[in-house]
């Protein structure tokens, strides 16, 4: 039976994402256990196509980021696929009625970065749109649970997390970018004079971005509220450090917040959810 390799899909699905974001993992626990699955999913799809483009040196990237991309509409289009993880996605696209515009703008930003190394600032907006900001938006899908007008109202907001997210990683993976993918996401900046003029304006963008977020976590249902905040906490305390380092610092140092500490934070951070204090 089909239930059977379901599960099996959503384990994998889950694997996943504990082997590669402790983060996303401890923010995904918090979550309501029936929506916690949905996630997963959409984090392990996320990562496999990331995973193509980031790693897969030695192989054909565009050629499997292709085969990809078909077999993940096929999988949704047939209700089933014999890779798991995108077994798990398709069920979580079709349950949820995600558009697959969403899908589709993803995918185009991870092309993108078989083909990009230097961005302008359109071509900035349009990958930060389809690698972070989409998936803001397949996640509130599940958060909202169909209610559309929650959805309408929240996703400005959803949009703007996935944004702070994603340039908080380009922050700290700034190093692995530049001097081993030959990648510079933030347009007219030289990272070869990285300057702390350059940093703080895009640490401006980063700050405006986390409040707007925050405006709309405090609205999100009691389901997911506390599992998004916990994950916007621990974003935050990262883009506390990076923002205290140096730009050099930055481009020789892969900036983290230690285990230790993330727990200090989790703690903290579900005192505040259960007193409404966020």
């Amino acid at each position: 039976m089909k239930e059977r390799f379901d599960t099996l899909s959503a384990v994998c699905s889950k694997a996943t994402t504990q082997l590669y974001s402790t983060s996303f993992s401890l923010g995904i626990y918090f979550l309501n256990k029936e929506i916690r699955p949905a996630i997963y999913a959409i984090y392990g799809f996320v990562r496999l196509a990331d995973e193509i483009v980031d790693s897969f040196h030695d192989f054909d990237k565009a050629t499997l980021l292709e085969e990809f991309k078909a077999d993940c509409f096929t999988a949704i289009e047939r209700k089933i696929s014999l890779n798991p993880v995108l077994n798990a996605f398709q069920q979580v696209v079709n349950e949820y009625n995600i558009g697959h515009e969403l899908i589709h703008a993803f995918l185009k930003s991870m092309e993108m970065d078989l083909q990009q190394q230097v961005y302008t600032p359109q071509e900035y907006d349009e990958y930060i749109l389809g690698s972070a900001q989409v998936v803001g938006l397949m996640c509130l899908h599940v958060f909202t649970e169909g209610d559309k007008a929650t959805y309408e109202r929240l996703k400005g907001s959803a949009m703007q997390l996935g944004s702070a997210f994603q340039k908080v990683n380009f922050l700290r993976d700034v190093k692995a970018d530049y001097r081993e993918l030959n990648r510079t996401y933030f347009p007219g900046v030289n990272l070869s004079a990285f300057s702390p003029a350059d940093k703080k304006e895009i640490e401006q963008s980063i700050k405006e971005e986390f409040n707007e977020a925050l405006i709309g976590i405090r609205q999100l249902p009691a389901s997911s509220r506390r599992g998004v905040y916990l994950a916007y906490v621990y974003y935050k305390k990262l883009f506390h450090k990076l923002s205290k380092a140096t730009p050099d610092k930055v481009l020789t140092n892969r900036i983290r917040v230690s285990n230790s500490h993330k727990c200090w934070l989790m703690f903290d951070a579900l005192v505040r959810c259960k007193m409404n204090a966020i």
